[in-house]
């Protein structure tokens, strides 16, 4: 099969980059692929696209750009040069732009390739009847939430025209079941992305590190994280450093740098920015705990996935999606209520103090994670391609 995917791919800092890269390195190792077509942003050149491992050939074109009005051209003529067997499309809502023409155009891709007639699989990460417009910075507006509600419907119409719609959580399939009465919608689950052997689980000397991981400033606000640490540091003699990991949201330019002076006289406190993929275990693997801070949700939740793959406690909020997941997939943690310091300076507290109780959340998050590898999900998705060719 000669397989295209449609995503962003390291170092492009588009959304789903990540998810893109593991996404090409377990179909390459797959018999079934012959070839890999990796259609993706003009950040990415040949050099990028490196792996260690033998696999299938993988051709790099770049035939989109965020923010572009001319995707649906300029992707047209990758399709009629590469003449792909099967897309898969790795996509969330602003995949393709934060303004909302080039973001809706970019949508319309899928249907295109069904115009060829191309077996086509849309990989769904969030859907708008699930996200807080408001928490997760589209607007604050009732009327205007109501506009977006109208356009979201019309565009998830659009890519329902693919021929599978893949979603990372049941409660996303059966809401798209049963909104638009389509049997297209079908869970194939996150996946995780590395499994390293079991780790022992044994803390590196010196600080204790609160680590907080993603794209900050809409939803995922990293002050209460930060003020939770310093009400547990009153409380308790534990030494614990900060770290967030990680850079702004594309929806809050200048975030992190706003952060950096509010909280300046914090000791201990530690903003890495990009974290590039060879150095995301290390960042996992030095810390004590993963902490969530958000305030809703918009998907299934890599970080979750990736801290269980390296055997790591998490607290999160008990809301949304990582409810879900923890149910669904069999995830623990330690709650704390949603946007309040004192619930997470407890929540932080009752792990950091507690080593029992944190291996008891590690190793269980650890056997979640190694219950779905990617290796299956790329499996999945060609199972499902196969079906649709046959």
């Amino acid at each position: 099969m000669k397989l295209a995917i449609v995503t962003a791919f390291p170092p492009s800092k588009v959304t789903l980059n990540e998810y893109g890269y593991h996404l090409v390195k377990q179909f390459r190792l797959n018999d079934q692929v012959d070839k890999l077509i990796l259609l993706t942003d003009e950040a990415v050149t040949p050099d990028d696209v490196k792996f260690e491992e033998e696999g299938s050939e993988i051709a790099v074109y770049n035939c989109w750009k965020f923010n572009s009005y001319k995707n649906l051209i300029t992707f047209n003529k990758a399709l009629n040069k590469t003449k792909p067997d099967a897309v898969l499309f790795n996509l969330q809502f602003l995949k393709f732009g934060d303004k909302k023409i080039p973001a809706a155009l970019g949508l319309l891709l899928p249907y295109l390739c069904k115009t060829k007639k191309i077996p086509t699989i849309v990989l769904l990460h969030n859907i708008l009847e699930q996200v807080d417009l408001d928490s997760a910075g589209f607007t604050k507006s009732v009327v205007f939430q109501k506009i977006y509600g109208f356009i979201g419907t019309v565009l998830t119409r659009f890519l329902l025209k693919a021929d599978y719609v893949a979603l990372t959580i049941q409660k996303f399939v059966n809401t798209i079941r049963t909104k638009y009465k389509t049997d297209k919608a079908v869970l194939v689950p996150h996946g995780t992305f590395e499994m390293p052997p079991e780790p022992d689980y044994n803390l590196p000397e010196g600080p204790k590190k609160v680590m907080a991981f993603g794209k900050f400033g809409t939803y995922k606000r990293v002050e209460v994280m930060i003020e939770a640490v310093e009400r547990v540091r009153e409380l308790t003699d534990e030494n614990l450093e900060i770290v967030v990991a990680g850079t702004d949201s594309p929806n809050t330019p200048g975030y992190i740098e706003e952060m950096k002076q509010k909280y300046k006289h914090v000791p201990g406190l530690h903003f890495t920015g990009y974290v590039v993929e060879e150095d995301v275990p290390i960042i996992f693997q030095e810390s004590t705990v993963v902490v969530f801070p958000y305030t809703s949700t918009t998907g299934s939740s890599g970080v979750l996935h990736q801290a269980g793959s390296y055997g790591k406690a998490v607290i999160m909020p008990n809301l949304g999606d990582l409810t879900d997941l923890i149910q669904d997939e069999g995830y623990r943690g330690e709650f704390f209520e949603a946007d309040n310091v004192e619930s997470l300076a407890v929540a932080i507290k009752n792990v950091v103090t507690n080593d029992n109780y944190r291996l008891e959340l590690a190793k269980a998050n650890y056997k979640a994670a190694a219950s779905l590898p990617m290796s299956e999900i790329a499996a999945m998705y060609l199972d499902y391609f196969n079906k649709i060719i046959n």
